[in-house]
């Protein structure tokens, strides 16, 4: 029967043919047009309580990743493994698989910690290899330093570590201070470069009083390449017992101060160095060219 007319007097014949229809499989569109009700909040109505027919549904895409996530929980497969086997987020494996039953613990709270440990001492070892490998490749990338590359660094070290001359006090006079050794050998090739020898030197350790300072004074002695009797007295710092030390233990050797004497030509040319790197790199920058 073909409804053709505007209104729906007889509801329920029309519900009964409707239902009727929906449950030999058809679609909206197929009962629409052999009843010819054309209004959809009418025909939702009709339906209403019958489920749409199985071939009428969308695929949901998700649908085969929410069986394989059920599937491993029921195995015991914890959140965190089913997320990293099917690689979908954590919240929809909680979703998905939330009604089924917490797996049973397969080790001990001992044992778990132990697995996590392990876990995190792996994953520190490698982050640290990384690490190292990247720092590797960068020092070969450097090679070979030519006089004026060394000449550069040098006086780029010393502009951001060493003592510089001020229009309120003019201390004219090339003095630095540092407590990585890396850098002291650094600064002590860039004198030798400029032509400073080991006897316009004074070496000093300033340190905290309660370190072990003749020990300081060899470790520095080593590094600098002199004897130890080269250096004046240690200057002593007294501790602040409302400062928190990091700086203890047997690896604390101070720092090392290294005062050239008769050095106020070289500190100029190191500060006119300074000024002409400066500028050099103003003018190589995109922004101030004409």
């Amino acid at each position: 029967m073909t409804h053709t007319t505007g209104k729906y007097a007889d509801f329920e014949a029309l519900r009964e043919q409707v239902v009727a229809l929906r449950r030999q499989g058809l679609s909206l569109r197929q009962i629409r047009n052999a009843t010819g009700v054309r209004n959809n909040d009418v025909l939702n109505q009709l339906l209403q309580g019958e489920p749409p027919p199985d071939w009428t549904k969308r695929p949901n895409a998700k649908d085969e990743l929410r069986e394989r996530a059920r599937e491993l929980r029921r195995q015991g497969w914890t959140y965190n493994q089913i997320q990293a086997e099917l690689g979908c987020s954590k919240s929809s494996v909680s979703l998905w698989v939330r009604d089924l039953p917490r797996p049973e613990p397969k080790c001990t709270p001992e044992e778990q910690q132990a697995r996590m440990n392990a876990g995190l001492a792996k994953l520190r070892a490698d982050q640290d290899r990384e690490r190292q490998a990247t720092k590797r490749t960068a020092a070969a990338d450097i090679g070979d330093l030519s006089e004026r590359e060394l000449l550069i660094a040098g006086v780029t070290l010393y502009w951001a570590e060493g003592s510089k001359d001020k229009p309120y006090r003019r201390t004219e006079v090339i003095q630095f201070i540092n407590s990585d050794p890396n850098v002291i050998k650094l600064f002590m090739r860039w004198l030798e470069l400029m032509g400073v020898t080991r006897d316009r030197l004074t070496l000093r350790v300033s340190i905290h009083k309660s370190a072990d300072v003749k020990a300081a004074e060899s470790f520095w002695a080593d590094i600098v390449d002199v004897e130890v009797d080269a250096f004046s007295k240690a200057t002593l710092k007294k501790h602040n017992p409302r400062t928190v030390r990091k700086n203890t233990g047997n690896d604390y050797r101070g720092c090392l101060m290294i005062y050239v004497r008769q050095s106020a030509d070289l500190y100029r040319r190191m500060e006119g160095a300074w000024y002409g790197i400066v500028g050099a790199a103003s003018a190589n920058d995109p922004g101030n060219r004409t």
